[in-house]
């Protein structure tokens, strides 16, 4: 298993007090570490991402009017929730690149399974429209792009963040080739593309208080079928960590170990239809020890 990050992800900065803070990652980093995480898979600097490969994906004018966007100093508000700083896109570029660097490393055959420790998340971002503390949508540029790569014919993105990846549908939407399963609290933020029906694209509305028991049931009902319909050559993951029962964004009440099963789950299809190839993106998690414990627990299920 190979860890991507980037120093820069860290200097994606937001004003005191906003959940996605720069201290999610210090965090996380240091748990891995005195866990023996990183002793066993050391840390790899992730590169940027081509803006060939995000016009691919976001449309030419996207990431060009992003770059207009930056502030030279300070702050920049895109909506309320989400935020430039002068190293944002920075920051963007480099979790966007860590999700592609891990496709070329799964497809080579590098290694079979890659966890992407960066900030911001992505997986709000839709075609034209940042949104949601998110500016790239770097698991659906990553999945358009491999879809490029010979001998890979589909995709599959599988989004288990507490909030519906409305950007990764947007983008996906009429490419039947990527399969998007998305779990997520309703009604709940953003609200926006999970009443989309396609056979490609598998939404899961829970209400709040669900715990693991439903959670599993639903994903077991939902996902596994359309996967087992679709076989993909390659898996991506929208790890969002927000569902944990301490998160203080939302109040789903899962644990660690519905994390883990999860996972486990994911690995054995991956080894049936993707030759093992797994690359997971961390997008949500709020409160930094849940965290920390749900990426752990994720990663032991990861690397088996």
């Amino acid at each position: 298993m190979l860890i991507y990050t980037h120093e820069n992800c860290v200097a994606h900065e937001v004003p005191q007090g906003h959940p996605e803070r720069p201290d999610r990652l210090v965090h996380l980093l240091k748990h891995l570490k005195e866990t023996g995480v990183t002793d066993d898979f050391p840390l790899k600097s992730a590169p940027k991402i081509g803006s060939a490969q995000v016009n691919n994906a976001h449309g030419s004018r996207y990431f060009f009017s992003l770059g207009e966007k930056k502030p030279n100093e300070g702050l920049e508000a895109l909506d309320p929730d989400t935020w430039m700083s002068p190293r944002s896109l920075d920051a963007a570029e480099h979790a966007a690149g860590a999700v592609w660097q891990g496709v070329n490393d799964v497809i080579g055959g590098t290694d079979q399974r890659v966890f992407c420790a960066v900030r911001p998340p992505g997986h709000h971002a839709e075609y034209d429209s940042p949104m949601g503390f998110c500016l790239l949508n770097s698991v659906a540029i990553a999945a358009i792009n491999a879809l490029e790569i010979p001998g890979i014919n589909k995709v599959a993105i599988l989004d288990f963040d507490v909030h519906h990846g409305n950007g990764t549908v947007d983008l996906c939407k009429d490419n039947p080739d990527i399969l998007v399963c998305s779990s997520f609290q309703h009604p709940f933020y953003p609200g926006r593309l999970h009443d989309i029906n396609r056979p490609h694209i598998v939404n899961t509305p829970l209400p709040s208080g669900t715990a693991g028991g439903a959670f599993r049931h639903a994903i077991t009902q939902d996902w596994w079928p359309a996967i087992h319909a679709h076989q993909p050559d390659l898996i991506l993951l929208s790890a969002g960590f927000d569902g944990h029962k301490d998160d203080p964004l939302a109040q789903f009440q899962l644990i660690e170990d519905d994390y883990y099963w999860i996972t486990q789950e994911i690995v054995a299809l991956a080894n049936q239809y993707a030759q093992g190839r797994i690359v997971s993106a961390l997008e949500g998690g709020y409160d930094l020890q849940a965290l920390g414990t749900s990426v752990v627990a994720h990663l032991e299920a990861l690397k088996a």
